[in-house]
């Protein structure tokens, strides 16, 4: 039975008067993925930044193996060890190669060796289908090839969790795929990864569990399956309206399946 890694209770996040969270709760295991999505604006960025105490919160609190997570500046660096996170725009430094990237906080904030970081890294690349792009800096990269060094960045660290906040919303639509079947072959090798995407097809093939947040607050929350074929409230069935409902009906359309 698995253990479980991570727990929001009763999260409260304001902007001045405005609540983007209103208590939210939920739990997440050891190697689930638990997939967010929502209405734009409804916090599902926000979430996964307060979880990376990337934004402060005014309410409830944040649990990551049963310790709750401490935002004094001490503690930040060990808790962005446990917990990596992945960003739409991948904020990959434009002077260091993509071997460089991927190597500097594994050898300066983990004090690894760079023999052992750098064999790692290139192992990880060659799991991307990128080995040969070790040497090439962010402006000789695709979109696609980009995300993918963010990620390979991400898991160099070892971290216990990755949180992945829109990561395809930025790339050419022929460059999503190679993205997104990384994220599904991480899946299926029992990563915990919570995913905001508006890709309900993949939302589908790679989830555990769909979190369905709406006006600050979680709305549903089901298994992939009941959520696309039957969602209990009319919210979310509104929601999904505004898809092409027939490429989320089945988890193999076009090609993707866990």
């Amino acid at each position: 039975m698995s253990r479980e890694l991570l727990a929001v209770e009763n999260l409260v996040k304001r902007y001045g008067e405005n609540t983007v969270l209103d208590k939210i709760s939920f739990r997440v295991q050891e190697g689930e993925t638990l997939v967010i999505i929502g209405p734009s604006g409804c916090g599902k960025s926000t979430l996964l930044r307060c979880i990376n105490a990337l934004e402060p919160i005014q309410g409830g609190r944040i649990l990551l193996d049963g310790q709750e997570i401490s935002r004094d500046a001490k503690s930040l660096p060990k808790l962005r060890q446990r917990i990596g996170m992945v960003f739409q725009n991948y904020e990959l430094f434009p002077h260091l190669n993509a071997l460089d990237n991927i190597t500097l906080a594994p050898i300066k904030v983990q004090k690894r060796k760079r023999a052992e970081v750098v064999e790692e890294a290139m192992s990880l690349l060659e799991r991307v289908g990128l080995k040969d792009r070790a040497y090439d800096f962010p402006r000789q990269l695709s979109g696609g090839q980009k995300q993918r060094i963010a990620i390979v960045r991400a898991l160099c660290m070892r971290p216990e969790a990755l949180l992945f906040d829109e990561v395809t919303a930025s790339l050419d639509p022929e460059m999503v795929r190679e993205v997104l079947d990384v994220l599904l072959a991480l899946a299926e090798q029992g990563r915990t990864m919570l995913i905001v995407t508006h890709e309900m097809q993949f939302a589908r093939a790679v989830a555990d569990r769909v979190l369905f947040l709406d006006g600050g607050k979680i709305v549903e929350e089901a298994a992939p399956d009941a959520f696309f074929d039957a969602p209990q409230s009319e919210r979310a069935r509104k929601f999904l309206r505004t898809f092409t409902f027939e490429t989320v009906k089945h988890q193999k359309i076009g090609g993707y399946s866990k």
